[in-house]
């Protein structure tokens, strides 16, 4: 939903000394069907074949409770009914719990990111995270296995390993 996040991906993309791929689709699409039809369309099959041969991902976390959350996409009865399911964010657009289950979340036939089974076939993926509103969402993002790598603040790294029963120094 941001104007610029073609430049933030064009200047991550310089960075990294990557090529880059716009996935030009909503977040959330407003029916599965209709997700199932963009699938069927050749450039949109094209982007999915680059996601799949994938050897590293560098993703985020979002959260129902984060002080960003998508409104676009996620409106207050969304959020009402997600969290009544127990979903506490999501890892690429891929609603999960803080178990980490995400496969029998009907929201996510909506979804146009990489499913956590999906993430997991990609060899290194790196998952940045920060906020303390966002600690439940990475408790579950780690139980799902989308993450080998994961960079975060100390004050959050802190918060999830409270979370998780682990004493912190």
């Amino acid at each position: 939903g941001l104007s610029y996040t073609g430049e933030i991906l064009r200047a991550l993309a310089d960075a990294f000394d990557a090529d880059l791929a716009l996935f030009p689709l909503p977040a959330f699409f407003d029916q599965p069907a209709a997700r199932d039809v963009m699938w069927q369309e050749r450039s949109v099959q094209q982007v999915l074949d680059l996601r799949a041969r994938a050897d590293i991902a560098v993703f985020g976390v979002g959260s129902l409770q984060a002080r960003t959350r998508c409104e676009v996409y996620l409106d207050d009865a969304d959020v009402a009914r997600l969290a009544l399911d127990g979903v506490v964010g999501d890892v690429c657009t891929v609603l999960l719990r803080e178990n980490g289950t995400w496969a029998d979340i009907p929201f996510n036939r909506r979804a146009t990111g990489p499913t956590p089974a999906e993430l997991r076939r990609i060899p290194r993926r790196i998952c940045v995270a920060a906020d303390a509103a966002r600690v439940a969402a990475v408790v579950g993002a780690l139980r799902a296995g989308v993450a080998t790598d994961l960079v975060i603040d100390s004050e959050t790294a802190r918060a999830v390993l409270d979370r998780i029963g682990t004493p912190t120094r």
